[in-house]
C-alpha cells in the first residue's frame, strides 16, 4: 500500500502586508496547530526578529510615502525596481538570478530561516509557504517533508524562484494560468507547477458546490440590476446557475460597497473622497458604505474626524461603518463576515483582485508596485474589475453603472472566469482526498 498522505501541514506566512497571511487564513484548516508567522513566531531569535520588522516598515513607509507628490513617485519607484516583473513577450528564458534572489540566499546561508526550519523539522509534516522566503530556507536547511509554495498575486518577480530553479524540489501552488507560464520562463520545473487558483475562505464558498457563493450573489444581483436589464438578458443562464427563484431571495440589505485599505495603509484618503461624494445619499439610505481600516489605529480617528466634519455622524452604524480590528486574525474573520453582504469591492488591485471569483465586482483603486498593475491587468481580462472614475463624482459615475446593469455584469463575469477552489485543490494535494471540480484555464 502506499503511504498515507498527512491530514495537516505547517503552514507558513509572513505578515508583510496582508496577501501573504490572506491566503494562509484560506488555508487555516490545514495547519498543524495554527498558522505560523515567520518573521513573527514565538522564540524568534531577536536578531531575526529585527531584520523583518526593519524590512516590513521600509515597506509600509514608503508605500504610504508614494502619495506624496512628485517625490513619493520616485522613492517608491527605486524600490518597486527590485521586484519589477518583465513583460511577459516574448517568451524567454528569465532563469538568471536577479538581485533580489541573491540577496534573500546570501542571508538564508547565513542562518536566516534556520531556528524555524530546525523546529519543524522534529516532526516533518508538509510545509506550505505563502511567502517564498520560508520556502527557500526550507529547501536550504534540508527540510525532510515536501515544500509547497503559495504564489500570492496574478504574475509574478524572478524573486519568487529560487537561485537555481531547475535543480529544486519546491513544488508551486499557482493561482491562475499565467503564473504557470512565468514560473516555467524562471526554470521551475513543469511538474513542481500546480495549478490550484488562490485560496480563498471556505465561509465565503460553501464547499465543493459552492453554496454560499451562490446564495450571496443572488442576494447581490438584486442590488447591483435593479432596473433587471442584467437579468432580463441573461435569464435562462441565471436559472440555471442559481436556481429559478434566484431573484426571490431576500436580499435584506441595501447597496453596499466596500473600501478596503491595504496593509501598508495607504491610501485612505481614497476612503475619504469616496465618503464625502456619498454623502447625500448615505443620509438617504441609497447606499450603504463599508471603510474597513485592518488592524491600521491611526486610520480610524481619521475617519471618524470626516464623518464628523460632514455632520454624518448619525448615521455611523447604520449606513457608515468603520470597521476595525485589533488582529490580523480578527480582521480576516471580520471582512469574511463583511463580504456576505457586501455588493461592491472597492480596493487597490492586491491579492483581494481574486476575490472576484466569489461574484463580487471589483472598483480597481490605482494600483501601488508592479505585482499590483498585473492584478490590474488580470482582473481586467477575466471581467471582475473596472478602473475606479473621479471619486470625487463617485455618487454619479457608481449609480449609473449600478442602473445601467454593468456592475452586475462585472460580478458575473468575476464568478464565471476566476478560479474559487483553490483552498479545496491545495487540500486535495496534500491529503490525497479526491475532489472533483472544473479544469482552471492554462493563460488567463
Amino acid at each position: 500500500m502506499p503511504p498515507r498522505k498527512p491530514s495537516k501541514a505547517w503552514v507558513i506566512a509572513a505578515d508583510m502586508g496582508y496577501g501573504h497571511e490572506r491566503a494562509a487564513y484560506a488555508l487555516r484548516d490545514l495547519a498543524y496547530e495554527q498558522v505560523i508567522i515567520a518573521n513573527n513566531y514565538p522564540g524568534i531569535p531577536q536578531a531575526e526578529r529585527k531584520h523583518w520588522r526593519d524590512l516590513r516598515q521600509t515597506y509600509e513607509a514608503i508605500s504610504r510615502f508614494k502619495s506624496v507628490p512628485v517625490i513619493g513617485d520616485f522613492v517608491f519607484d527605486a524600490m518597486d525596481h527590485f521586484q519589477e516583473i518583465d513583460p511577459f513577450y516574448p517568451r524567454r528564458d528569465l532563469s538568471a538570478p536577479n538581485l533580489q534572489v541573491k540577496q534573500t540566499f546570501s542571508l538564508i546561508k547565513k542562518g536566516l530561516g534556520k531556528h524555524l526550519i530546525d523546529r519543524l523539522k522534529r516532526h516533518p509534516l508538509p510545509i506550505i509557504a505563502t511567502f517564498f522566503q520560508a520556502a527557500f530556507a526550507a529547501e536550504e536547511q534540508g527540510y525532510p517533508g515536501d515544500i509547497y509554495c503559495v504564489v500570492c498575486d496574478a504574475d509574478c518577480s524572478r524573486t519568487w524562484a529560487p537561485l537555481d530553479p531547475r535543480s529544486s524540489r519546491i513544488k508551486y501552488l499557482a493561482p491562475n494560468g499565467r503564473v504557470v507560464e512565468r514560473l516555467k520562463l524562471y526554470g521551475v520545473k513543469q511538474e513542481n507547477i500546480l495549478l490550484t487558483g488562490f485560496p480563498l475562505p471556505k465561509e465565503l464558498i460553501g464547499g465543493p458546490r459552492i453554496p454560499i457563493i451562490k446564495q450571496d450573489l443572488s442576494r447581490r444581483l438584486q442590488n447591483l440590476d435593479p432596473k433587471g436589464i442584467f437579468a432580463a438578458k441573461y435569464k435562462k443562464t441565471l436559472a440555471n446557475c442559481l436556481g429559478a427563484n434566484w431573484r426571490k431571495l431576500n436580499h435584506k440589505h441595501p447597496l453596499t460597497v466596500t473600501f478596503a485599505i491595504g496593509g501598508a495603509g495607504a491610501q485612505k484618503n481614497l476612503g475619504l473622497q469616496i465618503l464625502t461624494s456619498l454623502r447625500t445619499k448615505l443620509s438617504q439610505n441609497k447606499i450603504r458604505l463599508n471603510l474597513i481600516t485592518g488592524t491600521h489605529h491611526e486610520t480610524v480617528p481619521y475617519y471618524r474626524q470626516g464623518v464628523r466634519e460632514l455632520g454624518l455622524n448619525r448615521y455611523l452604524g447604520r449606513t457608515i461603518n468603520i470597521i476595525h480590528s485589533e488582529t490580523r486574525n480578527e480582521y480576516f474573520r471580520s471582512f469574511s463576515q463583511v463580504l456576505h453582504t457586501t455588493d461592491i469591492l472597492w480596493t487597490k488591485p492586491s491579492e483581494l483582485s481574486f476575490y472576484t471569483g466569489l461574484g463580487i465586482p471589483i472598483i480597481i483603486a490605482p494600483p501601488i508596485g508592479s505585482q499590483e498593475k498585473f492584478n490590474h491587468l488580470w482582473l481586467r481580462t477575466v471581467g471582475g474589475g473596472i478602473s475606479q472614475n473621479d471619486p470625487r463624482y463617485t455618487d454619479e459615475w457608481l449609480f449609473d453603472w449600478v442602473n445601467s446593469g454593468g456592475l452586475a455584469r462585472t460580478a458575473w463575469n468575476g464568478f464565471i472566469e476566476a478560479p474559487t477552489h483553490g483552498t479545496y485543490r491545495i487540500e486535495s494535494i496534500i491529503t490525497g482526498q479526491k475532489v472533483e471540480l472544473e479544469q482552471i484555464p492554462l493563460i488567463v
